[in-house]
């Protein structure tokens, strides 16, 4: 299909043009980084299909300041979303020096960070349980695809691999008194061998059981979670229990009490 003439052009095309010969990309090496093919970077750069909401954080992710901007708008997110939860960034834009917030997506596979102060995490709709209190959570839920309801800022050093970060809301308190219900938790997907995690806090998942919130721990060959409140029940995940280590849970944040 033949391109249309960049007066036609939408102006997110000719960013997304502009924007690959400066990276000096070819549109497959391109598409690499964000986890997508050529014919989709072309498809972008003929104005013929614009990126999703997700793929537009990815491109301010790779895009750097002050390009990111633009590309987080047309993703939903504002300077103004920015100051609410970073209470410096006022006061350093002021100072005419922008706070680059590398925004990131669950399922992210590719990124490069940029360096900054800050990263703009995905929370998802969703919650993990904690083990013992409540039998069943939401079942059937696809990490992967599941969009965000809204991004939280934290500081770069509390996401070492900020790509694969994601957080949720927890049910429960047999997590207590470290995690307590309604917590808000941070979930790093990179890392799910379980001789890595074992003593960790982690989410597991079961397809009808939905997600879990509690500490890996390994009994001889046996390996199980179990909520810091001992009284309740452990939960095995032998190889046929079904169930599969999300991620670590990085840290955990919520309102005093």
């Amino acid at each position: 299909m033949p391109r249309k003439s960049e007066a036609a052009l939408p102006e997110w095309s000719i960013k997304l043009d502009a924007m690959r010969h400066r990276l000096h990309l070819s549109q497959m090496e391109f598409g690499q980084r964000l986890d997508l093919s050529a014919m989709t970077v072309s498809r972008w750069e003929r104005g013929v299909k614009e990126p999703s909401e997700g793929t537009y954080l990815k491109l301010g992710n790779l895009a750097g300041d002050p390009l990111c901007w633009y590309f987080w708008q047309r993703a939903g997110l504002s300077t103004a979303d920015v100051m609410r939860v970073l209470p410096d960034a006022n006061r350093r834009l002021q100072q005419n020096r922008a706070v680059p917030v590398p925004v990131i997506h669950a399922g992210v596979r590719a990124s490069k960070r940029t360096g900054a102060e800050f990263v703009a995490v995905p929370l998802l709709p969703v919650f993990a349980v904690t083990a013992g209190e409540v039998e069943v959570g939401e079942s059937g839920i696809d990490l992967e695809q599941t969009s965000p309801e809204r991004l939280l800022a934290a500081v770069s050093d509390w996401c070492p691999n900020p790509t694969f970060t994601i957080c949720m809301r927890v049910k429960g308190n047999s997590m207590s008194p470290l995690i307590l219900d309604g917590y808000i938790i941070a979930v790093d997907t990179s890392e799910v061998r379980h001789d890595k995690l074992i003593g960790q806090i982690v989410v597991a998942q079961h397809s009808e059981k939905g997600l879990l919130v509690s500490r890996l721990i390994r009994f001889d060959d046996t390996e199980a979670l179990i909520s810091d409140q001992r009284e309740f029940d452990s939960v095995s995940i032998a190889a046929r229990s079904s169930w599969r280590i999300v991620g670590r849970v990085l840290w955990w944040t919520g309102k005093a009490r």
